[in-house]
Formats: structure tokens, sequence, C-alpha cells
């Protein structure tokens, strides 16, 4: 479209929709238009003239294609007439505008399925639950922006189960998405998922279901045959009771158990470590807050993160895991704040990363840090420190495979959605803990 100012007086809008090459229909435009009055008789539009799409109904327009598709462009009727103008009752801002064609478009697709009452019903609660999303403030649509969209129609469908009198016809979208097992659940139980409350076993698994697969609510819920708000409450609940058991045991060890079960090699070469220290990061959905979207970003990962430090000791026990910070955060910050240098006894050591500079921060507790060598602007390096620091990395890399355990977990290593994110700390601190309830990777002879 021409990029010109509008035809309509008391109107500045650019752009729009050029005159017709009817002659009766042009004429129709011209007087709706109010442009043939006595001051401007012998007013005629160009080529270039046009009138915007403000002054059109949401009925003037193509809504579907021949296929039966949205159409991408707004094209006008071939007998639609410009109606909408300040000295009407029909003119209507941007908005009314907008909120009209939503209407229209939902009257269409309801005069298209009347035969069928329960996909109206359905169209009808989506309609509600879209009006309610409009209406939301700032901090609850992050939220429903956060969450995925596939859990906002299985919700609206959840609704639906106990009103509708056909299960199978009321779930085709979830079958579409998981066929096999929904066709199996709703045949078995025909009366819709009304299974008995899980026991306590069947919970916890259910929460470790969630841990290593990081499956959704809905698979979920059809997996255990029970609904997806159970599956809500049911994982909320297990993760904070095991986060909060395990946190009131100690499970930093005293400096002597460190060194009898560490492996031989390295009690040989390190007997003053005490433990082994690194940081990692697991993704999460970008934020919708800019504030959020700054602290969460990771520029090592390029991406919105969440970061945390986690210690093991020499023998593969994990002993120490922070809470969660933003992907921002540096690892300077985050020792600051765990306090490692009053847990450690006098004359102990931490081996770390080259970026963990934090020799400052320990020495005054007589702790020292075993890091890589600084080149400190020298192009070259002694044998000295090369071996030095071949054998500091030779045995950092245990905490590396143990971070690598843990990351074995599908949930640490997905996109946490915003529920997810808030409970990011016993997540992190949960599946850590689950790592010392395995096989030791670390041999003795390491």
């Amino acid at each position: 479209m021409p990029s010109t100012c509008c035809s309509v007086p008391q109107c500045s809008n650019r752009g729009g929709h050029v005159f017709p090459k009817d002659e009766k229909l042009k004429k129709k435009w011209i007087k709706a238009i109010r442009r043939n009055s006595d001051k401007n008789k012998y007013w005629k539009p160009s080529k270039s003239s046009v009138v915007c799409k403000s002054h059109f109904k949401p009925t003037d327009f193509i809504t579907e294609t021949s296929h039966g598709t949205e159409t991408l462009v707004k094209r006008l009727k071939k007998e639609a007439v410009p109606s909408v103008f300040p000295w009407t009752n029909t003119f209507a801002s941007p908005s009314s505008l907008q909120r009209a064609t939503r209407k229209t478009r939902r009257e269409e697709n309801k005069s298209g399925f009347d035969t069928d009452s329960d996909t109206s019903y359905e169209e009808n609660n989506i309609t509600e639950w879209n009006e309610e999303f409009d209406s939301l403030d700032v901090g609850s649509e992050i939220y429903y922006t956060a969450e995925k969209i596939e859990d906002s129609e299985s919700n609206l469908q959840n609704n639906q189960t106990a009103t509708s009198q056909n299960p199978v016809t009321d779930s085709d979208s979830q079958t579409q998405t998981w066929p096999a097992l929904c066709v199996e659940k709703f045949e078995d139980d025909p009366a819709g998922m009304k299974s008995e409350q899980l026991s306590v076993e069947n919970q916890f698994f259910l929460t470790l279901v969630k841990l290593r697969q990081h499956k959704t609510n809905f698979e979920l819920s059809r997996l255990f045959n029970i609904s997806e708000t159970a599956v809500i409450n049911i994982w909320i609940t297990w993760i904070n009771f095991m986060y909060h058991q395990w946190k009131e045991i100690n499970i930093w060890p005293e400096r002597d158990l460190v060194r009898f079960f560490s492996p031989y090699n390295f009690r040989r070469q390190f007997p003053t470590t005490r433990i082994i220290i690194d940081g990692t990061e697991c993704p999460i959905r970008k934020p919708r807050s800019p504030i959020a979207q700054q602290s969460t970003f990771s520029t090592y990962k390029n991406r919105n993160t969440i970061k945390i430090l986690v210690g093991a000791t020499p023998g593969g026990l994990v002993s120490y895991v922070s809470p969660s910070y933003g992907g921002s955060t540096s690892d300077r910050q985050i020792c600051e704040r765990s306090r490692l240098m009053t847990k450690c006894d006098h004359g102990d050591s931490i081996m770390a990363d080259k970026g963990f500079n934090v020799q400052d921060l320990f020495a005054p507790y007589d702790v020292s840090i075993n890091i890589p060598t600084f080149f400190r602007k020298k192009n070259r390096m002694t044998c000295k420190s090369v071996m030095k620091d071949r054998k500091i990395s030779s045995k950092r890399v245990h905490i590396e495979r143990i971070m690598g355990l843990a990351k074995t977990f599908k949930i640490l290593k997905e996109p946490l959605n915003i529920a997810e994110t808030k409970l990011a700390t016993e997540i992190t601190f949960v599946c850590f803990m689950l790592c010392n309830f395995k096989n030791c990777i670390i041999p003795a002879n390491a």
C-alpha cells in the first residue's frame, strides 16, 4: 500500500486501501468520506489516494482463504465501503476494532461447528481464558507467558473432563500429542481419570521420573492415571520434603574422614585437600521482566541460566551445594556467600579452577587455594609450573565427572519453566544429593 496520508478528513494515519476502479463503488467511497461537499465539489481521488483500515469494519475484510486458512494480509471484500468515521456512532479505537475482529472470527468458527456442541463449548472456554489473560497484571502475565502452550491447552481440556460425557472425543488434541497412551488410558477407564490416590511409593517414583526424564505434567498424569493438578501437588510437595529433610543432614565430613576415603594417589600428592569446588549452570526459559533477563543472562552460555557452586571431597562425596543464583553472578560472589572459609579447618586447602581467584578470601582463615598458574604477562611457563598444573587438572577433573553424573537428570539440562525456576535451589540440591546414593565414580587409585 502507498504510504500516503489518509483521505478522510480529521484522520492523520498513513497508508491504507486505494480507491476502487469501479466508478459506482468509487462514488460511494467519496460520498462516505464526505469529500464531495460544496467546498470540495470537484475533488477526485488520485492514484495514490487511500483510506486507512481504521475506517472499515472487521466484517469488511476477508478473514479466510479459499483453503480455509487464515489470511496473512488484510484484503477488503469487493463490495466493502468505509463506514467508521468520527462523525458516526461506529467510530472506535484500534483496540476496540481488534476486539470486534476477534469476536467476528469466533462467531465464524462457531457457525462452522454448530452440530458439535462439545467443540463450541471448548471454544467458549478458550475465549473466556483469552479475555482473562488480557486483563492480567504484569506479574501474572510473566507466569502465564513462561508456561508451555501445551500445559495451558491440557489444563482447559482437563477442566472439561468432568462435564463431558465422552472423554475419548473430548481429548482429541491430547490424543494427537500422545496417541497410544491416551487411547489406552481412556479405554481402560471410560469414566475419566478417577483412580484412587497414589501410594507414597508411587508418589516418590513420580518425582524421580520427573527429575530423570523431565516429562511434562500431561505425560505424568497419563502414566500414573491421575489429574494434572495432582501431579503438580505431588511434585512440589516431594521436592520440598526431600530438600528440607536432607538439608538437616550434615554432609560436611570431618578432615580425618576426608583423608581416609581419599584415593591413594590423591592423598599422596595433595594431602591437605578438603574439597574440590566448581561452578555449573542450568538453562532456564527467558523471563519476561527485563531486570530478570539481565540478572539471569550468562555471557559464558549466551543464554539465561541459573548458577550454583558444587563441592565434592576427593573421594567423590558431594559435600556442598550452594543456593541458585542468576547466570550473571560471578564465581567470586558465590564464594563470598558460600562461607566455605568458615567450614574448613586451619591448614586445609581447596582445589578449584583458574576462574576462582579467591585467595584473598581464604587467606585470613589459613586456607590455601590450589588453582592452575596464571601467565601474568609472561609468554611461557616453567617446566615446574606445567607439571604442577597437570597434577591439579588431573585431580580437579573429578568434580567435572560428578557434575556430569548430576546432569544425567534431564531437568538440569533442559530449560526450566517459571514454576521450576522458583524451585531451582531445591531441585539442584536434590539432584546432587541423589548422586551420593550412586556408586562412587572415582577409582580408589585415582
